[in-house]
């Protein structure tokens, strides 16, 4: 495993970052195909022996029971010191809005929500999960410099973030003397490139890290054509992402198959490994031990500038799909996808 600092932070990270929204109770929460405690356990076990120490999990990840079962793993096979943990909370409610709460408050609310579903006194990296249209930027930052200072979090990052976004909330955070984000965690893989454009440049320019989700775009960058997978069949989120280009999007996963070929290794090595030319520490999902494997091996795979252009030189633009796409001013106020929890976490925070 290779490891690389993120962003301007000190945080020593693995080149593959295991993304946890697989794991968590299946009967609860938005998705019907996650893996429950047990074999969370035995997949964060395999990551940990591969060299992986990066995890990133969520609290509206299966009403927070992926952040339980990740805690209680890493504090049976590792050590505090030894893994980097990255957490993100939900805007603002509906009801909170209404009564009143602040978005200092909220974020308060929800670290320590997260803090005791995790079992941790504190996360590496505490990311603000999507943009909170209905809250003042200011009292965002200033909820994330509170959690700092209180020793909850020791860094930011914001994910599902437009760069003119990400500039302003840093600005702010530089004249109010907050902390600015170190990484950013968007939509980016081989068949969604629209971060190509602006946010990574900036970040680039910046010294801020990138650390994608859906790096192999829910499996499609996995598979070959008539393969399938229970997430393939169940996962209606992702079909809303990637349906409506999925012949465009198949010419550039064709190519992922011949180089794979050319090279005797997964698809998923060579998906992973391109991105591994663009970002830090892509975010790979795993809800079998093989997924872990896989991801692992993309970071020994070394591509060539040709390889890399041919993969490249398919590709169409795309319109924004998912948590961007939804989540937007024309909807505030609106209930969205991810605040399916919103009732849960309300309940958490007032046990």
């Amino acid at each position: 495993m290779e490891y690389i600092k993120l962003g301007t932070s000190d945080l020593n990270v693995s080149r593959i970052c295991l993304g946890c929204m697989g794991f968590g109770n299946p009967q609860t929460g938005q998705h019907t195909w996650t893996v429950g405690e047990d074999d969370t356990r035995a997949i964060v076990k395999r990551a940990l022996d591969a060299g992986i120490n990066f995890f990133d999990t969520a609290i509206a990840y299966q009403n927070g029971t992926s952040e339980e079962y990740l805690g209680r793993a890493l504090r049976d096979f590792s050590r505090r010191d030894d893994v980097v943990v990255a957490t993100k909370f939900l805007p603002r409610t509906a009801d909170e809005i209404a009564d009143g709460v602040t978005g200092q408050q909220h974020i308060a609310n929800s670290i320590d929500t997260s803090l005791t579903h995790l079992g941790m006194d504190h996360v590496d990296l505490y990311i603000y999960h999507m943009w909170d249209y209905n809250t003042p930027l200011h009292d965002i930052m200033e909820g994330l410099s509170q959690v700092v200072a209180s020793g909850k979090a020791r860094y930011i990052g914001i994910a599902n973030v437009y760069a003119w976004q990400l500039e302003k909330a840093n600005a702010l955070a530089e004249r109010e003397g907050f902390p600015k984000f170190v990484s950013v965690q968007n939509h980016m893989n081989l068949i969604f490139r629209e971060d190509e454009r602006e946010v990574a440049p900036c970040c680039a320019e910046e010294g801020i890290a990138l650390t994608p989700y859906s790096a192999l775009a829910s499996g499609r960058l996995s598979r070959r054509p008539g393969e399938t997978s229970t997430r393939l069949e169940q996962d209606s989120y992702a079909k809303f992402k990637y349906d409506a280009t999925a012949e465009a999007d198949a010419r550039v996963i064709e190519r992922v198959a011949e180089v794979a070929d050319s090279h005797g290794v997964s698809m998923t090595e060579v998906s992973l490994a391109w991105l591994l030319t663009k970002v830090a520490s892509p975010i790979a999902g795993a809800t079998k031990l093989h997924h872990v494997d896989g991801a692992a091996a993309a970071v020994d795979l070394k591509l060539s500038a040709d390889e890399v252009a041919y993969l490249e030189e398919p590709y169409v633009p795309h319109a924004i799909v998912g948590v961007m796409a939804q989540n937007k001013p024309a909807d505030a106020g609106k209930e969205h996808v991810w605040l399916t929890n919103a009732k849960y976490l309300k309940e958490e925070q007032q046990r």
